[in-house]
């Protein structure tokens, strides 16, 4: 009698059985679980949430976050208390508070000195090339929103604006007329720093642009 025969003389199993039962799983689980990362845009829910968190500019409804991440509102707000309970437990330098009805990523209350130096210290540097150009459009075209901004850019304009507030050069002004987008203005401490009193002060745009045919003699125009 072979080892395999007496395996089964003692057990009554055939060990050939449970072999082939232990080394398969339900094919179809997998294939689930590859289209839920597919709708999901994340490798996974905890991932998705906290993504579109460090984007949001103010605080995120459940619902609204739960509609971009594809998921049920319950589930969605399980996972955000547990990421909220996780964050506080680690001592991270930040916390997922819920504000206003909403959520959103705020520096942590005990790293208020720190955060205050890297803003007093941000206060002497200089702005950089992509802050001045958001600036610019936003002291001619206010008010205006950070979508218009990164469509006249090109570029996402989030972390610049928030430089830009963060200085004091730029603050909300309220929301888009029949939209939910907050719309941004220069502020008064940006007259000062140009050393004009109202925006009509403004150097003419026009006064900076290049002519037709300033252009033609730089490129080849039909």
């Amino acid at each position: 009698m072979t080892e395999l025969d007496q395996a089964e003389h003692d057990t009554g199993v055939d060990p050939l059985d449970v072999e082939h039962d232990e080394g398969a799983g339900d094919p179809d689980e997998g294939a689930e679980d590859a289209l839920l990362a597919d709708a999901l845009g994340a490798p996974t829910l905890e991932a998705a949430v906290e993504a579109v968190l460090l984007l949001a500019d103010e605080p995120m409804d459940m619902l609204t976050l739960a509609t971009i991440v594809r998921r049920p509102a319950d589930q969605v707000e399980a996972v955000v208390r547990g990421l909220a309970a996780q964050y506080t437990e680690e001592g991270r330098g930040f916390d997922l508070r819920e504000v206003g009805g909403g959520w959103r990523f705020y520096t942590r209350g005990d790293c208020a000195e720190v955060v205050s130096r890297y803003v007093v210290d941000g206060q002497q540097a200089r702005l950089t090339q992509a802050a001045l150009e958001t600036l610019a459009i936003i002291a001619y075209r206010q008010p205006i929103s950070r979508g218009r901004i990164s469509a006249v850019r090109g570029v996402n304009v989030d972390g610049v604006v928030r430089t830009l507030i963060t200085r004091g050069l730029v603050e909300e002004a309220g929301m888009e007329p029949g939209g939910h987008a907050t719309m941004l203005r220069t502020t008064p401490y940006f007259l000062e720093r140009l050393g004009i009193a109202t925006l009509d002060e403004l150097p003419p745009l026009a006064d900076h642009v290049p002519t037709y045919a300033e252009i033609g003699d730089l490129v080849d125009l039909p």
